[in-house]
């Protein structure tokens, strides 16, 4: 197929580069007052206050990309006055000058950069004051954590004598004005921090005066009261104390109608109930604590309503995660560990991290069920969003999740396009704790597998909480970070008998207590077991309770990852007596579910796994699904419990012998690479091929008649076939390994899977080394190079794509060396080295010249034609798109033709020939509607945007962008924050256009295509 990606730079990638010509560790900056700058000893002239308020915006988002649409906002609101543009070019040009007098003609500037993705101030953190306070109350949090409240204290007292006035004095505009009540709340939530350290080290006495100076200056802020209150009641003034909660509670009644806050009523009440204890001791409940270790006073900002960690106008906009699964409406007992749970979280305060761990590790005692039950009870706290992540600590398959993705995956949900995740994961990990700074966010990590998976995943400050559920007791974590473990036992016999009754009706159990009492029993009061039989007793209703007991009696053993005695031997017991139960071909389907990738599997994977046909397969999977041995997430799709999953490959490994396991792992691989294959030359029959061995008998690939059904069995399939590559060549597979890879690899890329892309090549890479497979190594190669180009590490990217190419020339393959050629073009042209491109196009057109490969051929020319637009040569581009074009027709490539027809419009575009550019983006974008590739689809319709904007059309290029947005936004693809800007840049809406009736943004059809 024509290949349409490596013509352009990579999409959404913004590309920070330090250039090293000159020092900066010389400037310095000041938001921490009037905006000013040093370098050296010598004080910068900066300009008139509209130009300061530019670098403070850009000091803001330091080393982070600002694009122009933001800093006119910054300056002037949504509504920006005629010529803003021009003027705020002025404004940067004359920033440049002033922060670089000494810049040789020609050189780039060294600090502030241009970007694809908007301007850069690339300082680092020690050259602004906002920063080293910054730094320096994160160092104070730690070493308050660590016991040393002398030093945490002395820490804050300098943060805050280095702060000399109103921040950003002076400076004008929206960005300033919400950016000056954020830092001053920011500077009164240190002082109260400072000042509840001052508590902590027994400094009551003098303390009283200036809180109550302060309580004076901030009448309605409830934590300097409650530090007042605390600090008098420790001096032993308790009347003081009482009276002036009083003083506060007639403040806010007569100010806001309100009372005081659940945080001081409970410090009230605790000064209440000591009136008889002796003085200077703390009130029950309550604790000298400042806001940073949990302590939020009335008037602090609303967590999630304030401005963000990042020097944004606030969070409300940011995204609010809402992760948690959804909780059991069974749920029953655990009233003990709940309440324990609570007793670690002070009423009105912000938490510390805590654990919530199982002794010994043991499986299907209900810790998920008791994190999500109390997260949700607790929720509500927490309003900046929930995260949750599986860890898959204790996978059956051993696939713990590596925490750096777990990271990636909460910077995401945090609203961190995926190609800002910076590419180090120490870096990734910082963001991460950067963006929950100054929030408020519950975290439940689940199913940990130590203390090492865990710790990346801890925030750096005391206004989250973490749920960390484990079969490992965590120890790490409770010696290192102070985590507090609550261990979780068995139920009770009460919770237990209330768990069945909850389950199955309390008539039903009240009918037959002694069945009840001798099921508990059975099961051994572990709540995973008593769920299955209670599934059983629901779905049998018929069925007496008796029986069911008398069923569990007559089991043959127990579960050896129960290593606790006789709760492990009932609930094998449990498992054996659902599994005995199968008929002989659901039995073994269930054993062979062991060897799947999961987390869910289709029919279709079934019957393969099985060497079934897949209407065979529908028999046994419903007997599984009848006994509660497996759940059907959604039509076709199933999934079980991961104990379950344990006792399947137990079975396996004792009742089936190793070459059915690898004949089954055979078919399964097999199913997977041939069906995914399938679908790419449904897409792009013109693309390279590799030569396929067959699939062995019974692995039937799924066969799709229409390109939308082939889409979602890809999306549907995504996470299987992705660590299905990873487990084929841990489990001896390689040809399977690599061949899966590049059958994934035009898909992965296309969606901005990147980091996933480099995860899969790189196991297919070593797969092909370990098996001396050299092509297989080569196609691995080259596409694990362009991955690490996608993710910008120009350096990594370089050695693989020059090693792939070495490779393909070796083995005399140059349809291999072609496209590696045209990877590095692309390279070449990101780096703007465009006739270094054209020799490598020139290269490629040659060796698809000499094979014969005539698609290849027209691929090139329209790569070719999209450097000549970088050039600025817009007539040779032109020619040689044109050439692409035809070329295509006679191939019947109509990927190929689309993409470059997509490439001519650019160029006539370029060249004001708007409306003949319309018509070869309206061809195609007909062609992409005809070939349903949707991703492709909204890259020409961000160009139909571009061109009806350009020329002057601009509700039909909100049309199109709109458009192509809603399409990259399905696909959750890095691309999407570039039109989210278009559209930004766009302005408010305007009455639609009505030049082009019947169709939208140039006559192209909609994406259903009904052309409306």
């Amino acid at each position: 197929m024509a290949q349409k990606e490596p013509r352009r730079r990579a999409p959404g990638a913004a590309r920070v580069r330090r250039v090293e010509a000159h020092s900066t560790d010389e400037v310095t900056f000041r938001l921490l007052g009037p905006v000013r700058a040093w370098r050296g000893g010598t004080e910068l002239g900066l300009g008139p206050p509209q130009q300061r308020a530019v670098l403070a915006a850009l000091l803001l988002r330091r080393g982070r990309p600002v694009t122009a649409g933001r800093l006119a906002e910054a300056l002037w609101g949504h509504r920006p006055p005629p010529g803003a543009a021009a003027t705020l070019r002025a404004y940067l040009s004359r920033l440049r000058t002033a922060l670089e007098p000494r810049r040789p003609a020609g050189r780039p500037p060294a600090l502030l950069v241009s970007t694809p993705a908007g301007y850069v101030l690339d300082v680092p953190p020690s050259a602004v004051d906002l920063e080293v306070f910054e730094q320096r109350v994160a160092h104070a949090r730690r070493l308050r954590s660590e016991g040393d409240p002398a030093g945490a204290g002395e820490l804050l007292r300098e943060a805050l004598e280095s702060w000399p006035g109103t921040p950003l004095a002076g400076v004008p505009g929206p960005l300033a004005h919400t950016e000056r009540a954020r830092l001053d709340e920011r500077r009164l939530t240190v002082l109260e921090t400072s000042l509840g350290v001052d508590l902590e080290l027994g400094r009551h006495h003098e303390l009283v005066a200036r809180l109550r100076a302060l309580c004076a200056d901030h009448p309605l802020r409830e934590g300097l009261w409650e530090l007042l209150i605390l600090a008098l009641y420790r001096c032993g003034r308790r009347a003081e104390a009482l009276e002036s909660y009083q003083d506060l509670r007639r403040a806010l009644a007569a100010e806001l109608g309100a009372e005081p806050g659940p945080a001081l009523r409970r410090t009230y009440a605790g000064l209440l109930a000591a009136s008889r204890a002796p003085a200077g001791s703390a009130p029950a409940g309550s604790a000298a604590v400042g806001p940073e270790a949990g302590h939020t006073g009335g008037t602090a900002r609303p967590a999630g309503r304030g401005p963000a960690p990042d020097g944004r106008a606030g969070t409300a906009g940011a995204a609010r995660p809402c992760q948690l699964p959804a909780a059991l409406t069974t749920f029953a007992g655990r009233e003990a560990e709940l309440a324990r749970v609570h007793a670690l979280l002070p009423a009105g305060r912000e938490p510390s991290t805590v654990v919530i761990s199982a002794i010994g590790g043991m499986a299907g005692i209900g810790k998920t069920t008791l994190a999500v039950h109390f997260a949700h009870r607790i929720a509500d706290r927490f309003p900046d969003g929930q995260l949750y992540i599986n860890l898959r600590g204790f996978d059956p398959g051993g696939a713990a999740l590596d925490p750096a993705e777990a990271v990636r995956a909460f910077l995401v949900a945090l609203g961190v396009p995926p190609q800002r995740l910076p590419a180090d994961a120490a870096a990734q990990t910082a963001l991460y704790r950067s963006m929950l700074a100054d929030r408020r966010v519950l975290i439940v990590l689940d199913n940990a597998r130590d203390s090492r998976q865990v710790r990346p995943l801890l925030p750096g400050t005391a206004g989250c909480l973490v749920i960390v559920t484990s079969r490992d007791q965590l120890a790490g974590l409770v010696a290192a970070e102070g985590a507090h473990p609550v261990p979780l036992d068995l139920l009770s016999d009460e919770e237990a008998e209330q768990l069945l009754a909850r389950r199955i009706g309390r008539e039903r159990t009240a009918a037959e207590p002694e069945a009840v009492r001798e099921i508990v029993r059975r099961c051994a009061r572990l709540p995973l077991a008593l769920a299955v039989v209670a599934a059983r007793a629901a779905t049998h209703p018929h069925f007496g309770l008796r029986a069911i007991a008398e069923e569990l009696r007559e089991g043959p053993g127990g579960l050896d990852a129960f290593a606790g005695g006789e709760a492990a031997a009932d609930a094998r017991t449990v498992f054996s007596w659902s599994y005995r139960a199968l008929p002989p071909e659901a039995a073994r389907l269930f054993r062979l579910l062991a060897l799947h990738p999961g987390p869910e599997i289709s029919v279709s994977a079934a019957a393969a796994l099985a060497g079934l046909e897949p209407r065979r397969v529908r028999v046994p999977l419903a007997a599984l699904t009848g006994a509660h041995l497996l759940v059907q997430r959604a039509p076709g799709r199933y999934t079980c419990h991961d104990l379950l999953r344990v006792y399947a490959a137990e079975l396996l490994d004792e009742t089936d012998g190793e070459a059915e396991r690898r004949a089954a792992l055979r078919r399964m691989f097999d199913h997977c690479l041939h069906t995914a294959y399938g679908v790419l030359t449904l897409f792009h029959p013109q693309r390279d091929t590799i030569e396929l061995p067959g699939a062995v008998t019974g692995a039937v690939p799924e066969v799709f008649g229409d390109r939308r059904r082939a889409m979602a069995w890809l999306e549907a399939e995504r996470q299987v076939l992705v660590t299905a590559v990873s487990r084929a060549a841990a489990t001896g597979f390689p040809a399977q390994s690599w061949q899966l890879a590049f059958t994934l690899d035009l898909f992965l890329d296309r969606l901005g899977h990147w980091h996933a892309q480099h995860t899969v090549q790189q196991a297919a890479l070593d797969a092909a080394r370990g098996a001396g497979d050299r092509l297989g190594a080569a196609y691995a190669e080259r596409a694990l190079g362009f991955a690490c180009m996608r993710l910008e590490r120009e350096e990594e990217a370089a050695r693989h794509l020059h090693g792939a190419l070495e490779a393909f020339g070796a083995l005399g393959e140059p349809l291999g060396q072609a496209r590696t050629h045209r990877l590095l073009a692309f390279a070449a042209n990101r780096d703007k080295r465009h006739q270094d491109a054209l020799e490598h196009y020139r290269q490629a057109l040659g060796l698809y010249r000499a094979a014969g490969y005539r698609s290849g051929r027209a691929s090139v020319l329209n790569e070719v034609g999209w450097t000549h637009i970088l050039l600025g040569e817009h007539r040779e581009a032109l020619e040689q798109c044109a050439r692409a074009v035809a070329l295509h027709r006679e191939t019947g490539d109509r990927n190929g033709e689309a993409a470059a027809q997509d490439s001519l419009g650019y160029a006539l575009h370029h060249l004001g020939r708007y409306q003949e550019a319309l018509g070869c983006f309206d061809r195609a974008l007909r062609l992409y509607l005809d070939l349903g590739d949707r991703y492709l689809q909204a890259d020409t319709l961000v160009h139909i945007g571009d061109t009806r904007h350009a020329a002057g059309d601009r509700p039909a290029a909100r049309s199109a962008w709109r458009r192509a947005l809603d399409i990259l936004v399905e696909f959750d693809h890095p691309d999407t924050e570039e039109v989210r800007e278009r559209l930004h840049r766009l302005g408010p809406e305007e009455p639609e256009s009505t030049g082009a009736a019947g169709t939208e943004a140039g006559g192209a059809p909609t994406a259903d295509g009904t052309g409306r």
